[in-house]
């Protein structure tokens, strides 16, 4: 069974005839042979261009490291996935405290990935083959590839190219330049053996020196070769960091256009910097036309060249038809693996998102276009999770980052190409954008329809903002109504997730989300269609606290209005600052970086605490402590909105008497 698999052991290679691989995956996440892991991902990709490829799930990093050596040198280059999660998510709460399990681990095992798995696997590559090429992937490559905040260790750190001591980073999705670089590396072995090292049979090795020749043609510490080669005789890869070494001036990559960045060390002394730094950041990201960005740290260059433009709809059905057995690895027989079980029966039809959440990082990793399957390769897929041994009839979702994005693109092309917008919905909804929700309604009934498919859900979020939006076209408005009212009476499993994140006009602007009105609206239509099918389902909201520039008086107004609609609040969280997202930087500066105006910032934990106990207003247990917040804020006329009695309780006397209210 293990050879459908990519080989995790010389054993495995062996049952294929391979001596050595090419290209050799680390893997923070257990092996999962399927399209929603990464790691396989890149690892069928290169499979499918020729190349042999093998994968090391969660590697021993302590003692003798033999794990690291388990699959020998690659021909290439060793590939660092540090998994689906950026890695300090994944371990740690927004209080900072170790979480129970791990789900991409089996059994939640916590103890088998390392805090910054990128950086200590790349440390025990560089201890046992000093000279083999090290790229880095995955979301916390992504997401670190130039100055960035750390929540965890609450300071700036530089490109972890720089911590990790590695070659490259691909960041975003990383098929197409994986490729690319691929084709590159492969050529340099034919066509250029002086740079290689050979193996004990004479076969050809690509070494780092090669490597950064594959990469894009510059020599290591020579920073001044560039700009004498014309960067149009030899472009540099796209989508690829590179770190290069120390030079007094800027480096000379040809073009007028590039965007030099405060660097590490300017940005650690003024934190309004690095808001500057992020700004242009995001802008670039969010450009067709993007700019390469140099930085400067500790005496080294960092250069993000512009990302890769999105796929084709083709090319992603090419990656979805990729031979994937969708289970994990035998190895973890009879083992649990939580993350599996959450989408073994679900289908993900679209990438992107172009919500712009000052919160999220989905566009800094998928990009803000939207790159749609085609409906032939969604329903073969279906196809597929029907044939599963353990498929009762039920998919669990259809969807994508946001649900109903599917298939949105710009009507005029070329005003996308010009827009560098982060958010194509806030500060309202681009007139360009061609919303049509037909397309994906069809592909909900056509799963529907499916004789064996009994339901279909839709597990991923939907932005309630586009079903609502007038926009101006007839046949737009009848196939968002359309869409909604087949959405809510067949495709909600009892409760349906939305996420309006807050009421407070003010905390919505700066999360880049619509006005909360617009929750009222869509909750009212819910209620009716459920009235009118004979429905009792739940929507859902979820809510967060200690957001950049909330404050305590917005949480109470929060807890007065979800009160005034009867919720009582499940789905909420604190806000966890992630490396490369807006809203971080301005938890970390205290700047939005959109205006460089102040930001209010609730950073130590009891403020935190303070805002996150309004959630729960109908705990008797947290009457006393909302009391005395009312009273420190200066509202105590809240009182009677929130509990419906303006006197306090007598838990609130009883601590006061005693001079314990908390503060």
């Amino acid at each position: 069974m293990t050879a459908s698999f990519l080989p995790t052991t010389r054993k495995e290679m062996a049952a294929r005839g391979w001596a050595q691989a090419d290209v050799i995956i680390l893997s923070a996440d257990a092996y999962v042979d399927h399209p929603a892991f990464g790691a396989a991902v890149i690892g069928r990709v290169l499979e499918a261009q020729g190349l042999r490829v093998g994968i090391i799930p969660q590697p021993d990093w302590h003692g003798d490291l033999r794990d690291f050596s388990r699959l020998g040198r690659p021909r290439l280059w060793f590939g660092i996935a540090p998994g689906s999660m950026d890695s300090m998510v994944n371990k740690y709460t927004a209080a900072r405290r170790l979480r129970s399990a791990d789900a991409y681990s089996p059994d939640g095992r916590h103890d088998l990935r390392p805090e910054y798995p990128t950086i200590v696997y790349t440390a025990a590559v560089r201890k046992l083959y000093p000279d083999v090429p090290v790229v880095l992937g995955g979301i916390e490559a992504s997401l670190r590839r130039l100055t960035h905040y750390d929540y965890w260790q609450q300071r700036l750190r530089p490109s972890i190219l720089l911590d990790a001591d590695a070659d490259a980073i691909i960041y975003g999705m990383g098929e197409q330049p994986t490729q690319e670089l691929a084709a590159r590396a492969l050529a340099i072995i034919d066509g250029y053996h002086e740079a290689l090292a050979y193996d004990e049979e004479g076969n050809a090795m690509l070494t780092r020196e090669a490597f950064r020749d594959a990469v894009g043609g510059w020599e290591y510490g020579e920073l001044m070769d560039v700009g004498e080669m014309h960067i149009d005789s030899r472009q540099p890869m796209r989508q690829c960091v590179m770190l290069h070494a120390t030079e007094a001036t800027i480096p000379d990559f040809g073009s007028d256009s590039d965007v030099v960045l405060h660097s590490f060390e300017e940005a650690q002394a003024d934190p309004k910097l690095h808001a500057v730094n992020f700004h242009q950041i995001e802008l670039q990201s969010n450009s067709y036309r993007a700019a390469r960005l140099m930085q400067k740290a500790r005496g080294k260059w960092a250069v993000v060249t512009p990302p890769y433009p999105p796929m084709s709809t083709a090319a992603l059905d090419a990656v979805y038809d990729l031979p994937f057995t969708r289970m994990p690895h035998p190895r973890y027989e009879g083992h649990r693996i939580a993350a599996y079980e959450m989408i073994r029966h679900s289908i993900t039809l679209h990438r992107g998102c172009f919500g712009g959440c000052a919160f999220c990082t989905i566009s800094a990793h998928q990009g803000k276009t939207i790159v749609s399957r085609s409906r032939d390769s969604i329903m073969r897929e279906v196809e597929a999770v029907v044939r599963m041994p353990d498929f009762r009839g039920t998919i669990t979702d259809l969807g994508g980052p946001s649900a109903n994005m599917y298939g949105m693109h710009g009507r005029r092309s070329e005003a996308c190409r010009r827009c560098v917008r982060p958010s194509c919905m806030y500060p309202a909804i681009c007139p360009n954008l061609h919303g049509d929700h037909g397309p994906l309604t069809e592909i909900y009934r056509s799963v529907q329809a499916h004789p064996a498919v009994k339901h279909c859900f839709i597990g991923s979020g939907v932005r309630y903002d586009l079903l609502l939006h007038d926009w101006r076209d007839a046949g737009l408005n009848r196939a968002a109504a359309d869409y909604t009212r087949q959405l809510i009476t067949h495709h909600v499993s009892g409760r349906l997730k939305v996420a309006p994140e807050h009421t407070s006009p003010r905390v919505l602007a700066l999360m880049r989300k619509p006005p909360f009105r617009l929750f009222h609206q869509f909750k009212h239509i819910f209620d009716q269609i459920c009235r009118q099918a004979g429905l009792r389902q739940q929507i859902i909201p979820y809510f967060i606290s200690s957001h950049p520039g909330c404050e305590p008086a917005d949480m109470a107004a929060l807890a007065i209005e979800t009160r005034r609609l009867d919720f009582q609040l499940e789905q909420v969280q604190d806000f966890t600052p992630t490396p490369m997202t807006t809203a971080t930087t301005m938890w970390a500066t205290g700047y939005d970086p959109d205006t460089l105006q102040p930001v209010h910032v609730a950073r130590s934990p009891h403020e935190k605490q303070n805002q996150r106990a309004f959630f729960f207003w109908y705990k008797p247990e947290e009457r006393a402590h909302i009391e005395q917040l009312l009273r420190d804020i200066g509202h105590p006329e809240l009182l009677a909105q929130l509990f419906g009695d303006a006197r306090p309780s007598r838990a609130y006397h009883s601590a006061a008497i005693k001079g314990k209210g908390r503060k």
